[in-house]
């Protein structure tokens, strides 16, 4: 299926639902998502405001997702037009009429019937449900692959942003536990409950000018759609905040932090980032701020009050029943024996896919890995390791090299008593280690991972 089909397909679908073909911005959309190019190189080619290019976008895939049925996004829609043009072949070959929503296709391509201009956004049908949301952004939200059963973990997120109207909430763990595709769940299930609905990727924004003017861009341009005026005033960030009932997710939130020190200090470039998140927590907005990553800002680490509207979810490893689903899909046996690799790879949807995956090419069995306390560290979950790894700083390695030669938890005594390292320095790097999700705590011992601790011992 090449571009042109793709465009003149998409042309039908929007012609058929807003009366309009594509317009020169919409086509630049689909062209460059067909070529697998990001909003910013887009917006750059055809000299557009970026902001008002991803506003646009989000209102074409909400378009096209009511008329194919399902949930289009500028990642998924190369495979969705693709399903739909497979799905429907054998009605095309045969002249069949295939109705999509409102659209219908012949078997004889052409465009449906001329209907009178109107604007997409001010359309009302009969039968088509409006969403409640006004302007959701979306295009950076991943497609949601593979998701296993987090029930507890999304009624709790759900309860702390619907019923106690929480402001900052902290999504973190380890490499690979499934933060993001929980995040991209849970936005799937509550977005039209808000106003607005954004999914920002942070290592598209490395500066908080750019952040925040990207944001109120989003929010002004809405309530002006007359973009022709450039001298329009915006507002503060904090003041559309304070007008819209807002859910703005930050992945990767990480990537505003240092390397090489300790946990959750920012890049000097970042540090208003900080102001930032101050100000969601201590005035008063609808809004809610959902912070994903390896890290999180010391802002939200620090608080343990519950009476605060800050919250953080420390996300685990997956159930015993979830990590069978994982463990069928890579056809290994069903045993007390795949129990004991979920246990020993802890429930980590990314590391139990890459061992499962390395089993399955070599024709082992589950049997012979678990002999001797054997744990398989394939290339890719060592990559995964070494981009967290390099984080940390040369106390928090010396500490992990202490810690990966103890098979049982250790306490702080003992773990003074083997280092060359002050109590102090020693009770840092242990909290910085802990705020990363890289080590665990029993009362008062201290491990790794049996996973990172096999890794470390390589290195």
């Amino acid at each position: 299926m090449n571009l042109k089909e793709v465009l003149k397909m998409a042309d039908e679908i929007v012609f058929a639902k807003t009366g309009e073909h594509l317009d020169t911005l919409q086509e630049a959309i689909l062209r460059g998502t067909m070529q697998g190019d990001k909003y910013t190189k887009i917006a750059e080619e055809i000299h557009c405001n970026e902001s008002y290019l991803r506003q646009v976008g989000s209102q074409l895939w909400q378009i096209l997702s009511e008329e194919l049925g399902e949930d289009v996004n500028k990642t998924n829609f190369r495979s969705a037009i693709k399903r739909f043009q497979v799905s429907n072949s054998s009605n095309f070959a045969q002249g069949d009429v295939v109705a999509i929503g409102n659209f219908n296709i012949c078997g004889e391509a052409r465009y449906p019937p001329d209907i009178p201009n109107s604007h997409p956004q001010n359309q009302e049908t009969s039968n088509t449900k409006q969403p409640q949301t006004l302007h959701q952004d979306l295009s950076e939200m991943p497609e949601l692959g593979d998701f296993y059963d987090r029930t507890p973990e999304l009624d709790t997120l759900t309860t702390w942003i619907l019923q106690q109207r929480s402001r900052l909430i902290a999504l973190t763990g380890i490499s690979g536990i499934g933060k993001t595709s929980l995040a991209v769940q849970l936005v799937q299930q509550i977005k039209d409950e808000f106003d607005y609905a954004v999914w920002y990727t942070l290592d598209e924004f490395p500066s908080i000018d750019k952040f925040q003017s990207n944001l109120t861009q989003l929010f002004s341009q809405s309530e002006k759609p007359d973009l022709s005026a450039t001298n329009q005033k915006r507002l503060p960030l904090i003041k559309y905040l304070q007008k819209y009932r807002c859910l703005i997710v930050l992945d990767d939130i990480h990537n505003l932090f240092c390397s090489g020190e300790v946990a959750g200090k920012y890049k000097p470039e970042c540090e208003e980032y900080r102001s930032l998140f101050k100000q969601i927590e201590k005035l008063s907005h609808p809004c809610c701020f959902l912070l994903i990553g390896w890290e999180q800002p010391r802002e939200v680490t620090q608080v343990k009050n519950q009476n605060t509207p800050i919250r953080t979810l420390q996300l685990k490893g997956l159930d015993i029943a979830a990590g069978r689903e994982i463990v069928r899909d890579y056809g290994l046996e069903e045993s007390d024996n795949s129990q004991a690799l979920i246990h020993r790879y802890q429930g980590n949807p990314l590391w139990l896919k890459s061992v499962a995956n390395l089993i399955e090419e070599l024709g082992i069995g589950v049997t012979e890995l678990l002999i001797d306390d054997t744990i398989l560290l394939p290339e890719d979950l060592k990559d995964v390791l070494q981009q967290q790894y390099d984080r940390t700083s040369e106390l928090e390695k010396q500490v992990m090299s202490l810690l990966a030669t103890e098979n049982q938890p250790v306490n702080l005594a003992k773990l003074l008593e083997k280092g060359q390292i002050s109590s102090s320095d020693l009770l840092n790097a242990l909290q910085s280690l802990s705020r990363r999700c890289l080590i665990e705590k029993q009362e008062s011992l201290y491990t790794l991972p049996p996973v990172l601790r096999q890794y470390i011992k390589g290195l």
